[in-house]
This record gives C-alpha cells, sequence and structure tokens, in this order.
C-alpha cells in the first residue's frame, strides 16, 4: 500500500466570512468534514432565508466522504445538516445537546427516520477511514462544545472549534488545557484557529460574570416585566435568568420558536435545572403582575419576524410593550445585523420601555478567545503550520500576526479561502489549487434555485419598481384589438402621473403598430423585446429611473 506523505485541508465556508462554517481534510481516498452551518442573508439577498455552503465537491466525492463531525450546536455550524442529507446521507458525529439540536432540525425536514446520528463524548476517539477523530472538550457559549485532534498518517491536525478558556463554566468543566498540551508535546503538524475574537485583547469574561448582571438588574426593576432577549442556543445564559427569576421569585415564560425548542432539548438531556412551577406558558404572563414575571425571548440579532421583533413592533400575539418593562439584549450584534438591532432598539423605547443594550452594563460575554487564550492554544498545542479560520479578513490577518508573535515563521502560515486546497506534509504547506466552492441561497423550498440573476431582479424591483404593459392582439391581421394597459407598482403612482402613463401608453402603441408593418414572422416576440426596449429608455428620459419594464402580449 502506497505511503500518504501528503495531506489536503479544503476551507467551504468560514473564511472571510462569518458563518457557515465548513472544513474538509483529505487523507488520501478519504475525506471527513467538519461542521456544516449556515450563514444569515445580507442587505443584498432580498427574500432569501439562508445562505449555505457550496457542497457539490462533497456530492461528486461521496464514494470517499466517511463523516461529518460537528463541534457544536450553533447554527454557523449546523444549519446546514439538514441540506447535506437532501443530498447524500452520511454518518454525522455530535455530543448529546448537539445532536439532540440536530434532531429537532432534521425532524421539520422529515430526515430523522433516515439520518445516521452518533452520539460522542469528549474523549471519544472515531476511526474514519486512515484518520481517527479525537474529541477533545471546550468552553463556548453552548454546552457540550468540542474541538477534534484529527490523527493522521501525515500527522496530527488540531481544529479548534469555536472556544474560549472559562475556568468557572456554569455548566460542566472548564476546557481541556491538559490535552491540548499532550497533543503539543507530541507533536502537531498544523493548528486550525478560530478569529472570531481576535481583535479584542485580554481574555474573554467568565460567563458567571453575567449572571452577577442580572442580579443588580433584577434589583433594580423590581416594579417592572423584565423581557431577556438572548441566543436560543446559550443554555447556560437560560439557565442564569432562571435562576436569577427563581431568587427574585418571578415565574419565567419563554417565547420564541428555537428558544422554546432548544430549552426543551437541554431539560431532556440534563443541561438545564427548573423546579417544578417556574416554567409558565407565554399565553399566561398577561394574568400575572408585571414585577412577577421574567420572559426569554428570541430576537437579540433584530431579526424580522422573530418573537421580540414582533414585541417591538405591537405585532406579538400576547406581549404587549409598555412603560412597566425593562428589555435587556444579552448578545452582540454580529457583524452586518447592527442596523436591524438598533431599529429594535429604537421602537423598544418608542413604546416607552427601558431597553439595557450597552456592553458596558455587562450583560453579554463573548463565547470566543480573545488574544491572549489564542495565544495560550498555540503555545500549547504547538503546530508546525498554523491556518487561521471562523472570520473575516480582518480576523484572519490579524490572527496570522498572533501566531507570527508565537514564533511560527511566515512560510508555515496560510492566510487561505474558501475553495483553497491546502497541501500539507510533514516539512511544507501550500495553497495548490481550487475546488467549487461559494455560496447556496436557499428561499423557502428552493434550495440554489435563486441564483445571481433572481437577486439582480429583486433588488432591481425593490430599488427601481415595475411596469407592465399587457396588450392584446389579432397575430393573423397584426392589429391591436384593445389599447395596450399599463399597470404600474413600486414606481409611480398612476392617478398623480396621468400624463406620463398616457405618454408611455401612445408609445406602447406605436411600437406595437411599428412592429406589425414589418415582415417579421415571429413579430410578437419581436413586440417584447422592442416594447421593454423603448419604454425602458423613454422612461428614464422623463423621470431618471428604471424601472423593470415587463410586456405581457396575448396573441388570440
Amino acid at each position: 500500500m502506497k505511503k500518504i506523505e501528503k495531506l489536503r485541508i479544503i476551507p467551504l465556508g468560514g473564511l472571510n466570512e462569518i458563518g457557515k462554517n465548513l472544513t474538509l481534510i483529505e487523507c488520501g481516498r478519504d475525506i471527513i468534514a467538519i461542521d456544516c452551518g449556515l450563514a444569515f442573508p445580507n442587505e443584498e439577498m432580498p427574500g432569501v432565508d439562508y445562505v449555505i455552503p457550496d457542497m457539490q465537491y462533497i456530492v461528486k466525492n461521496v464514494d470517499r466522504f466517511r463523516a461529518v463531525f460537528l463541534t457544536h450546536g450553533h447554527e454557523d455550524h449546523i444549519g446546514g445538516i439538514p441540506y447535506l442529507l437532501k443530498q447524500i446521507n452520511v454518518p454525522i458525529y455530535g455530543t448529546p445537546l448537539t445532536l439532540g439540536i440536530v434532531e429537532n432540525k432534521l425532524r421539520e425536514f422529515n430526515l430523522l427516520k433516515s439520518a445516521q446520528l452518533h452520539v460522542v463524548h469528549s474523549g471519544d476517539v472515531i476511526k474514519a477511514g486512515n484518520m481517527s477523530v479525537e474529541l477533545i472538550h471546550v468552553n463556548h457559549s453552548i454546552a457540550d462544545a468540542v474541538a477534534f485532534a484529527v490523527h493522521t498518517p501525515c500527522g496530527t491536525i488540531v481544529h479548534t472549534g469555536d472556544f474560549k478558556i472559562d475556568v468557572t463554566p456554569i455548566h460542566g468543566q472548564m476546557i481541556d488545557l491538559a490535552r491540548f498540551g499532550e497533543l503539543g508535546k507530541k507533536g502537531v503538524l498544523a493548528l486550525l484557529c478560530e478569529s472570531t475574537n481576535v481583535e479584542r485583547p485580554g481574555f474573554a469574561m467568565s460567563e458567571r460574570k453575567v449572571g452577577d448582571s442580572f442580579d443588580s438588574i433584577f434589583r433594580s426593576a423590581e416594579k417592572k416585566r423584565i423581557i431577556i432577549a438572548t441566543f436560543a442556543s446559550n443554555v447556560d445564559r437560560v439557565q442564569q435568568i432562571i435562576n436569577t427569576a427563581i431568587r427574585f421569585k418571578r415565574k419565567v415564560a419563554v417565547s420564541g420558536r428555537s428558544m422554546v425548542t432548544v430549552l426543551e432539548v437541554a431539560r431532556q438531556l440534563g443541561y438545564m435545572e427548573i423546579p417544578n412551577g417556574v416554567l409558565i406558558d407565554i399565553e399566561k404572563v398577561n394574568k400575572y403582575p408585571p414585577e412577577k414575571i421574567v420572559i426569554i425571548t428570541t430576537g437579540s440579532q433584530g431579526e424580522p419576524m422573530s418573537a421580540l421583533y414582533r414585541m417591538a413592533y405591537s405585532d406579538h400575539k400576547v406581549v404587549e410593550i409598555t412603560s412597566s418593562d425593562l428589555i435587556v439584549l444579552s448578545a452582540n450584534a454580529i457583524p452586518g445585523n447592527e442596523k436591524f438591532v438598533s431599529r429594535v432598539v429604537n421602537e423598544l423605547f418608542r413604546s416607552g420601555a427601558d431597553v439595557v443594550y450597552e456592553s458596558y452594563a455587562g450583560v453579554h460575554v463573548s463565547g470566543h478567545a480573545c488574544q491572549e487564550e489564542i495565544k495560550l492554544m498555540i503555545g500549547l498545542v504547538k503546530p508546525k503550520f498554523f491556518i487561521p479560520i471562523h472570520g473575516e479578513y480582518r480576523h484572519l490577518k490579524k490572527n496570522t500576526q498572533m501566531a507570527k508573535t508565537m514564533g511560527i515563521p511566515d512560510s508555515n502560515i496560510v492566510l487561505a479561502d474558501i475553495g483553497n486546497i491546502i497541501e500539507v506534509s510533514s516539512d511544507s504547506i501550500n495553497v495548490v489549487g481550487t475546488v467549487p466552492s461559494g455560496i447556496t441561497l436557499v428561499d423557502g423550498y428552493g434550495i440554489g434555485d435563486v441564483g445571481n440573476v433572481v437577486l439582480r431582479d429583486r433588488k432591481h424591483l425593490s430599488q427601481d419598481g415595475l411596469v407592465v404593459v399587457a396588450a392584446v392582439v389579432d397575430s393573423t391581421n397584426r392589429t391591436l384589438l384593445t389599447d395596450p394597459e399599463i399597470l404600474s407598482r413600486g414606481f409611480v403612482y398612476i392617478k398623480e402621473n396621468a400624463s406620463l402613463m398616457r405618454d408611455v401608453r401612445k408609445l406602447a402603441v406605436a411600437v406595437i403598430e411599428e412592429c406589425a408593418a414589418e415582415n417579421y414572422e415571429e413579430w410578437v416576440y419581436n413586440v417584447r423585446t422592442r416594447l421593454r426596449d423603448r419604454l425602458s429608455k423613454y422612461i428614464y428620459e422623463h423621470t431618471k429611473r428604471r424601472p423593470m419594464i415587463l410586456p405581457v402580449v396575448k396573441d388570440l
């Protein structure tokens, strides 16, 4: 059997972007994936629900693909799993809470019965082809997070996943620094290290600091109803809110489907402890005085249609925001979501509520490693090669600088992009090519059927509107049977622009008659094309706008 001297690392997501994390490790004929996440659409993607990685390289190499290993249960690491399993059925490995969340997602997609889900724990080692994947416990903003040591014939690759060093975690033990140190002593070929918080100096604060802040907030809001928005998957944060509510003798209600789902999973698996009688149904909150209620809700990122968003815009079926409310945003805005968060905060203030959202209020701590933690990780692992992952370009660049300060030479560091094939041997690391990569847009039940052309049309419609020209013609006699009808949507109000619409109608008649007089067999097709061109030019000359022109010509 030929000795394997090189392996390949292929990031398909999570580099030069926030979210949709997916990394392939390819050794000989065997391929594994670490994580398979999604990202949320930006303002340039109107109507899109989710963004997932381009997975065609995995699908084309299904005969070599061994398994997906999940670091933790956040959407940017597991959200793409249902879309992958719709194309190929492969084994999925994850810790109990991670797979508990995945199971709920797969149930929604009717994929749970066929899915190959394998529950594993920190310290386990799973064979995957010629590789062995070891799970290492880490701290993060969700319980049951792990890093991976991938042992291959070429050497050991360490993938940190999302991590921080929390010596006083709410649930479980602190990060297994000892195991990282042991791996470093034995020799690590390459370290794939997260970069999300690399711009922040020092260490990330412990989750327990948030509990102290909650105590202070509850004490100062004795006469108010308290509404706290946080990430549904932040089980430790939700547990602290509930603990504080119990101390201040308040009932707790939960709003938001994802919040309800994660809470149920966490309770069933023993990751949360909630005494009987503490939780009440969201439908019953108005039966209690404000000072006896805490509502835990989704929507900390200002997502349209989230529970907090509906509350802010008076569209929630139960909760109406008033001056007797104190709202706490227990999360930092993900890059790109700042505008959404600001809008929701403004609406909450307009409703008369007090809002705590400032970072100095101490109601949120990050789950990602800051500079000193990253340095400590590099110092323990002592990798020969370094690849920054999980972040925008500035984060990845800053992380390479961290590695250099720890003594890793520039020639041993790769600042890659998605789709790059990073080839690693015992003495070299290089980008040697690319594989198909990019984004796949999910819109409703459609996966990948919304492309650049559709997005361009949606943006065009949102910016300049639509003008529809509807005409009925006699294809035999080449005559117009009725005057064309002009409809405008999002362009101008027809009643206030009657003269413009009359001129557009006259031009449409002239174009149709002009085409009828020409000796073209496919004259109706020619009418549609010429109407679009001529009307677009005319409208721009008179309005300096470019609405989408949609000619509808019915031939009888």
